[in-house]
């Protein structure tokens, strides 16, 4: 009767143990599981703020860009100001020589007696022009020279 105790004994001992492995792989597999899953959100986590850096890295290079170009525009707009005023300031010279060219050439035509009332007349009015427009450019430099 020892005999068929112990061979049930034997057999439930084996089945407990048979039991006890099945349930431990199925904890190491749930515990493999949380790992997995623990890890994988770690993952996406760490994925998510390099991606977050990423756009703020992109989003001030942009800005710097942006500052850049506004800072060309502004230079190139300040180089334009001083060009029209260097052209101006050449343009007033250039009147002012050529006033004085006609002036001078008609006081020697008139000392020589070349030159009739009408001529005379149309001389003046080119003069007047041209002191009209050295005015105009004079108004105009001082507008531009505020810009800057």
């Amino acid at each position: 009767m020892k005999n068929p105790i112990l061979v049930l004994f034997a057999i439930i001992a084996m089945s407990t143990a048979g039991y006890a492995q099945e349930s431990e792989t199925q904890k190491d597999s749930v515990q493999l599981r949380a790992d997995a899953e623990a890890e994988r959100l770690a993952m996406i986590e760490k994925i998510e703020q390099a991606e977050k850096e990423a756009k703020e890295a992109e989003k001030a290079a942009k800005k710097a860009e942006k500052e850049r170009k506004k800072a060309e525009k502004l230079e190139k707009k300040l180089k334009k100001i001083q060009d029209n005023i260097a052209d101006t300031k050449k343009d007033i010279a250039k009147d002012e020589r050529k006033i004085i060219r006609m002036e001078a050439d008609m006081a020697q035509d008139k000392l020589k007696g070349k030159l009739s009332p009408n001529d005379i007349t149309k001389i003046n009015q080119k003069i007047n022009k041209l002191k009209e427009g050295i005015l105009k450019d004079k108004a105009k430099l001082r507008k531009l020279e505020r810009k800057i």
